[in-house]
């Protein structure tokens, strides 16, 4: 098969089409034939040799998240059938003609979507469900902060909160992504480059502040992000994009009884991801086969161009998402 592979740590050129063996499923994995793949920060960090795969994973082929067909299956898979689409998140090896993935972090693509938009899915709602939902225990009726709206996170943490019941504030860094975002259903998008979010925060709530946030930035966003939640309030972190050395002021994280959690999902095994494909499958699916939820697709670039997909990736000039094909 071809395959998009790092063939050193550096520069978006590193990325090269190469052939490699056909994967072979275990008994609880499937083998899909990729039609597309999403393309994701960890895929870049990856690239760099700054986010070493497990050791399970293929070591050189980025790729977190495919949709396509199944191809063939393993001896005790009980859930799909060859001819099945998919699509689903991977610990690796998606920027490639095929891939295997466990039954259980395989979902369904909605009869509405087309492969494209179904690659789009996996990485970014089983991100935003365990974290927003499960570790920040976001109610309907509560309120939620997103920094970065415009990215594949934010656009997905939007739409699900909202569907769900949840007030949205998102930050984003242009006015052009600040409409995007409340076009998509945001109650507020704040532009950072002009306005200080926890003062944003504190005037749009009247003082009281949001009770879940979504932070992908970490660093000096810290502070502020204590200043913005209100009491009882959770911090969840997912990424630390300006850096993981900050400073808590503890006093207000005793006064306002805050919770800073986080988690990373790429090394959480196997039944820890079937769980959440069982939650997405149960609160979410119906929600993008109604069309209430839509994937929100920035360009798609044939594999033998992922370079120039990570170039854009890296500009943060998309919205939405970023998606490999492979024909």
């Amino acid at each position: 098969m071809k395959a998009v592979v790092i063939t050193q740590p550096g520069a978006p050129e590193v990325l090269q089409i190469q052939d490699r063996p056909r994967p072979v499923p275990l008994s609880h994995e499937v083998l899909i034939k990729v039609a597309a793949a999403g393309i994701n920060r960890p895929d870049v960090f990856q690239r760099k040799g700054n986010y070493p795969p497990p050791p399970s994973a293929p070591q050189d082929i980025p790729g977190l998240e495919i949709a396509g067909t199944i191809e063939a299956v393993g001896d005790n898979v009980t859930q799909w059938q060859p001819g099945d689409r998919v699509c689903a998140l991977v610990i690796g090896g998606g920027y490639a003609e095929y891939c295997t993935a466990p039954e259980g972090s395989c979902l369904r693509v909605p009869d509405n979507l087309t492969l494209v938009e179904a690659a789009s899915l996996p990485e970014t709602f089983f991100t935003v469900w365990s974290n927003v939902f499960d570790r920040g225990h976001l109610k309907p009726g509560e309120s939620l902060l997103v920094h970065g709206g415009s990215s594949g996170i934010g656009v997905t943490a939007i739409q699900i909160a909202k569907a769900l019941g949840s007030t949205v504030y998102v930050t984003a860094g242009s006015e052009a992504k600040c409409h995007f975002c409340e076009q998509l259903g945001a109650n507020k998008a704040i532009n950072y480059k002009q306005e200080n979010f926890a003062e944003a925060i504190a005037q749009l709530t009247e003082g009281q502040g949001v009770d879940v946030i979504l932070d992908m930035i970490g660093g000096d966003y810290t502070p502020d992000n204590l200043k913005a939640l209100t009491n009882e309030g959770r911090l969840v972190m997912i990424n630390s994009m300006n850096g993981k050395d900050v400073q808590v002021d503890l006093s207000a994280v005793m006064r306002k009884r805050l919770n800073i959690t986080g988690s990373m999902l790429r090394s959480r095994d196997v039944a820890f991801k079937a769980a959440i494909a069982k939650q997405l499958k149960e609160h979410v699916w119906p929600l993008l086969s109604d069309g209430q939820i839509k994937p929100i697709v920035h360009q798609v670039f044939p594999a033998s161009e992922a370079a120039q997909a990570h170039e854009l990736m890296e500009s943060s000039e998309h919205i939405g998402k970023i998606v490999l094909i492979f024909d």
